[in-house]
């Protein structure tokens, strides 16, 4: 059944009320055509709940606009939605990548992610390649996907949008890997579900990498707003020290947009559920509005916050991750890095979920607390305990 308009409809109702669904829900093909983001391909799911949101075809199926009723969730920066022709990988020291960073949700990976790195390249078995040299969180979210499928499917009388795509992340005497995605949302739901799986179609011994930076925007996040979830540990903090305090921003509660904000980002350790699942939310109590994030810790078990609050930046990022936040040399000093041979695979599976009104947010928080209550101090201390990759 779909839920929709306060009652429930058959798939038979719903036809005799329209000549296609579209009028109330679908997928949609379209193409972006003006300023950086000329030709890029997207396509725009809407659920009839009030929930839309679109996926950048031509950058890694990532998602750029999502909003609800009119209320903007996903964050636009002031990069925009560039087209991919236009970046430069490996311009400005590594850091161009922020030169493309905006949406919902960029993926970073696939055999590289978080601050720049040079790594030994024995592993592909190429002279005059001595290393491999990898900018900030990798080059997969600038990548056109190879558009598979997408439409509505019908089972019975529920209907789910979806889409799919595979990502190529290929070179000569390289890797080769595919991020195989699938997106997909119930009509008269307000959740996206997204299904990935990271394949190495190539014949050397690669390694990977894998991130969400899942950026949520005003009016989600505003002054007041609580950033909650399982926190068993604060592990770490970009701005420990001396400067703990000196931005006068905990990580429980958020301000209104400040000036000359420099990035906080902080580790935590979540505790699971009993399905192993890590829920985290950021929700806006005053209004009665939220957004959750949904993932396995078997698949992401490192969990980052990520603060940007700089008055025309603002954002709260939301990052499962494959590794720690010390990137490829700490995972391999730890024997963490992944390595996929042949054939090998990786799968996540995650849930983005909207919170639309007081209830919704009040049932959120009640479900993450009773899994474990976060620590009431805005400044815990960090214990500077990196639990193993893998384990629980």
């Amino acid at each position: 059944m779909a839920e929709l308009f306060k009652r429930t409809y058959t798939r038979r109702d719903l036809a005799a009320h329209t000549g296609q669904l579209s009028q109330f829900a679908g997928v949609r093909l379209m193409t972006l055509g003006d300023g950086v983001e000329r030709g890029v391909r997207l396509l725009e799911f809407r659920t009839g709940s009030g929930l839309r949101f679109t996926v950048l075809i031509d950058r890694a199926m990532d998602i750029a606009d999502c909003e609800h009723n009119g209320r903007a969730v996903g964050w636009h920066s002031p990069s925009g939605f560039r087209h991919p022709g236009l970046h430069e990988y490996e311009g400005e020291g590594g850091l161009g990548w922020f030169r493309s960073f905006s949406g919902l949700m960029v993926t970073c990976g696939l055999d590289h992610i978080l601050f720049m790195d040079e790594d030994d390249a024995d592993h592909y078995v190429y002279g005059p390649r001595k290393s491999v040299k990898s900018s900030l969180h990798g080059r997969v979210g600038t990548i056109p996907a190879r558009l598979t499928g997408y439409g509505e499917r019908w089972e019975g009388d529920v209907c789910t949008l979806w889409a799919e795509g595979v990502v190529q992340q290929s070179t000569v005497f390289g890797e080769d890997l595919h991020l195989i995605r699938r997106i997909e949302a119930t009509v008269g739901s307000d959740e996206i579900r997204l299904h990935d799986r990271v394949v190495n179609h190539g014949f050397y011994r690669t390694p990977h990498m894998y991130c969400y930076h899942i950026n949520v925007g005003h009016p989600v996040l505003a002054e007041g707003s609580r950033y909650v979830a399982p926190v068993r540990d604060v592990i770490w903090a970009s701005h420990a020290g001396d400067d703990y305090r000196k931005q006068a921003v905990g990580y429980r509660r958020l301000p209104a947009p400040k000036m000359n904000f420099h990035e906080q980002v902080w580790q935590h350790d979540m505790q699971t559920d009993a399905d192993g699942r890590v829920n985290v939310a950021l929700v806006n109590e005053a209004i009665g509005f939220g957004f959750e994030v949904e993932v396995l810790k078997s698949q992401f078990p490192a969990m980052y916050e990520w603060q940007n609050l700089q008055a025309g930046h603002y954002a709260l990022g939301i990052e499962p991750s494959s590794n720690h936040v010390f990137g490829k040399p700490f995972a391999k000093a730890r024997d963490e890095l992944i390595w996929l041979e042949h054939g090998d695979e990786r799968r996540y599976g995650s849930v983005f979920r909207i919170l639309p009104d007081d209830r919704a947010v009040a049932d959120a928080v009640a479900r993450i607390e009773a899994v474990a209550v976060q620590p009431a101090e805005d400044y815990p201390a960090q214990s500077g305990h990196f639990p193993p990759i893998g384990g629980r």
